[in-house]
């Protein structure tokens, strides 16, 4: 990523501090804003966020860990989520997400190096009838065997 353009990211950010900064309870859309334009809230972030707020790096870092919609750390550009819920996770669901790990060479909650996939484990998906079931953004996959993981990942790898 250009310098410049990091630089331009923050300046549009610092313009938004500037324009909440006295509102109440402004670090949440203040966080919101940043995850929007940066895409995660990395230690530079939220330590810029903590300085131009004038709100503790400590607040800052627990808000950003404490609400799911917040991550430290960029997501790829297809999230892959494999249902653990029980349904699921009786059927099989850890094998896929094992063959999901070995395939993209990838630990769960982490990104490929190239940024393509997030592979992340969930509870839920409401698709309980389908299980195992996994989602590569917002399409479903059901009744899935490692055996299928390869070819379903031909799709986003072209």
């Amino acid at each position: 990523m250009c310098y410049c353009d990091e630089q331009s990211k923050f300046e549009e950010l610092r313009k938004f501090i500037q324009e909440k900064r006295n509102d109440k309870g402004a670090l949440m859309p203040v966080l919101q804003k940043a995850q929007e334009i940066f895409g995660c809230l990395s230690y530079d972030i939220q330590e810029f966020i903590s300085k131009e707020l004038k709100v503790p790096m400590a607040e800052v870092y627990g808000v950003s860990t404490f609400y799911s919609q917040f991550t430290l750390e960029p997501k790829g550009e297809h999230i892959i989520r494999v249902c653990l819920g029980t349904a699921c996770y009786v059927k099989g669901a850890q094998a896929i997400l094992d063959r999901l790990s070995k395939e993209l060479n990838v630990e769960v909650g982490k990104t490929t190096q190239d940024g393509k996939f997030t592979l992340e484990a969930t509870r839920c998906l409401g698709a309980c009838g389908l299980a195992p079931v996994m989602m590569i953004g917002e399409k479903v996959y059901g009744r899935l065997i490692p055996d299928d993981i390869p070819n379903i990942l031909k799709e986003y790898q072209k």
